[in-house]
């Protein structure tokens, strides 16, 4: 079954606004000149909450900021987004990410976060920026809560997995943008076509060229846009080009380079994987040239112990576009979570989407699929599940044809999977299958937080496919959620 979601009741708050994404609590410090924080209170549950910090610039333009402040109850910040961050006590500092440290004069910029309180959560009493008082006093009314926190989940229940909303997306919201507003953040967020924050102005990918062995970063037409092609194009003119590192969008900078290799050996030097070429996967995006991955066997991009990336038995989900024009039956064309040793740690150690032909139980166990694929199937380690018991028996779900197609994964760490797919230009989504986690020694879950894309946790290298976009995500992400993402998706107009 899938987990039950917590019923959520609005904190104590100044002011109350009611928009598209229900009621958010808003509570202010004002500074008497140069800098104005909105600390917004969008949900809370037992022991957790979501807020949203706007830092507004009054006085000269900023490049780089801290901002600091003082809990005054005991809460702690368990996850942030869009900065990085640092607690001792009750003291906070968060300072900007790589693409959001200049606030120009009268501009502004914002962050977000989930914590836990116990008892009380009180706003703040003053802020600092750069080690100045942005000063004002705050005095919050309190609200009484939309309806009553239960006492204890429901039996007939499973405890629920993932913090509610934290916060509503910006208005030109981006996909992990998406994915933080239903209170699932994006621990990574990979792509060499597009921006998946609309605040994101950093580069997406690297490239090597083959005449000198020098490097280039290709970053973005715009904050939140699409990839400047024309950069790789002017780089690499002459010569061919490799992608030596795939950028992580996300405040835990999760970048992936090309993988060592693992028990099983890549095309690289001393059994490392090789790097994709830079100019195999010309497509557009938006309207604008950009280009994917083209994932050959022995290629692989992986980074060990991944900041943020849930561990063991905590709900994760993972999305990615690919395409059916590139793929194959062999292991394993993959991206999401596996063990940091690139072995095969054993049942329930993996969590990643497999885009593909395979009919592993059916080469492996005498269980025969219904139909040829491709298919999005789980790599869970041992076993591409299309379902608990192993292979597709689905006649609807023999095969799916798409020159663009996302593929998505998520399960709760103890007794749910969901596999979904989505045409990557148009329509919703498909479930092929949601319910319970394989027996023997799926759960509860024991994934690790290697990241990886393109080969299986042990570096099985045999698999192809392409790349285009992907994020694995803290938590299980409601079906909404989802939606809003593949909305998003669509709307890119990936083209051939």
């Amino acid at each position: 079954m899938r987990p039950s979601h917590r019923r959520l009741w609005l904190a104590a708050a100044t002011t109350v606004a009611v928009g598209a994404y229900g009621a958010v609590a808003v509570q202010s410090a004002q500074a008497a000149t140069g800098c104005q924080v909105n600390y917004v209170i969008s949900s809370s549950w037992p022991g957790g909450f979501g807020a949203n910090v706007t830092i507004n610039n009054l006085g000269d333009p900023v490049n780089g900021w801290r901002l600091s402040w003082s809990f005054g109850a005991g809460q702690t910040i368990q996850q942030l987004w869009n900065g990085s961050y640092t607690q001792s006590g009750a003291a906070v500092t968060v300072t900007n990410a790589s693409y959001n440290g200049s606030i120009p004069t009268g501009g502004s910029t914002n962050f977000g976060f989930n914590g836990s309180w116990n008892g009380s959560n009180p706003v703040p009493g003053s802020f600092s920026l750069n080690g100045v008082a942005c000063t004002g006093g705050v005095t919050p009314t309190s609200v009484p809560p939309s309806s009553p926190p239960p006492s204890s989940p429901p039996p007939s229940s499973p405890p629920p997995s993932s913090p509610p909303p934290s916060s509503p997306p910006p208005a030109t919201a981006q996909a992990c943008d998406l994915y933080a507003a239903g209170g699932t953040p994006c621990a990574t967020a990979h792509s060499t076509t597009r921006a998946l924050f609309a605040a994101y102005n950093g580069p997406l990918y690297q490239v090597q060229r083959s005449s000198d062995k020098a490097y280039q970063d290709i970053g973005l037409l715009a904050a939140g846009g699409y990839a400047n092609a024309a950069t790789q194009d002017a780089f690499c003119a002459n010569t061919s080009c490799t992608i030596t590192k795939i950028y992580d969008q996300t405040s835990y900078h999760n970048d992936l380079p090309v993988s060592w290799g693992g028990l099983w050996k890549g095309s690289g030097p001393n059994g490392a994987d090789s790097p994709a070429n830079a100019k195999a996967l010309p497509l557009t995006a938006g309207g604008h040239p950009v280009y994917g991955i083209k994932i050959d066997p022995g290629m692989g991009y992986r980074v060990d112990n991944a900041k943020g990336a849930p561990t063991g038995s905590q709900p994760e989900g993972v999305y990615m576009v690919t395409s059916s024009n590139y793929t194959s039956g062999d292991c394993c064309f993959d991206y999401g979570a596996g063990v940091n040793n690139h072995t095969d740690a054993g049942n329930g150690t993996m969590n990643a989407v497999y885009w593909g032909t395979a009919c592993w139980f059916g080469t492996w166990g005498n269980n025969p699929c219904v139909g040829t694929g491709p298919w999005v199937e789980a790599d869970l380690e041992n076993g591409m599940f299309h379902t608990g018991s192993g292979s597709n028996k689905d006649p609807n779900n023999s095969g799916i044809h798409l020159p663009f197609v996302s593929a998505w994964l998520k399960e709760n760490g103890t007794s749910n999977f969901t596999l979904k797919w989505g045409n990557a230009t148009s329509g919703g989504l498909t479930t092929p299958y949601s319910g319970p986690l394989p027996p023997n020694g799926y759960s509860p879950m024991k994934i690790g937080n290697s990241i990886l894309l393109g080969t299986g946790g042990d570096n099985s290298p045999y698999g192809k496919g392409y790349f285009f976009e992907g994020a694995v995500t803290i938590g299980y992400p409601t079906d909404a959620t989802e939606n809003a993402v593949q909305a998003n998706i669509t709307s890119v107009g990936y083209r051939f």
